[in-house]
């Protein structure tokens, strides 16, 4: 099981990434030895979780959501509607918001 993530970070900036085991990664993340942009911008926060079957789904989801635009990221979080992508279509994802 893998899970992409949006953090939100101290400067309200947004950072995604992919992990199998969210717990682990968001305790990375924080004590900065999670990502090199982690480390400059600290996680306050995840805002938003989907759950893939396996890596390869969950890095095309993360591909994804990272082409996107911050507004676009914004609505994910805040449960707009957002029409559905091929890759959303295709997999199962499991969507969960934690804020």
């Amino acid at each position: 099981m893998y899970f992409v993530y949006i953090l939100k970070c101290s400067d309200n900036s947004l950072y995604t990434g992919i992990t199998n085991n969210l717990e682990r990664r968001f305790k990375q993340h924080k004590n900065k030895k999670g990502g090199a942009y982690t480390r400059v911008h600290p996680v306050v926060k995840i805002v938003h979780t989907e759950k893939f079957p396996n890596r390869s789904d969950a890095q095309k989801r993360e591909f994804e959501i990272k082409s996107w635009h911050r507004n676009k990221k914004l609505d994910l979080i805040t449960g707009q509607p957002i029409l559905p992508t091929k890759t959303a279509l295709n997999n199962s994802a499991v969507l969960t918001k934690n804020h």
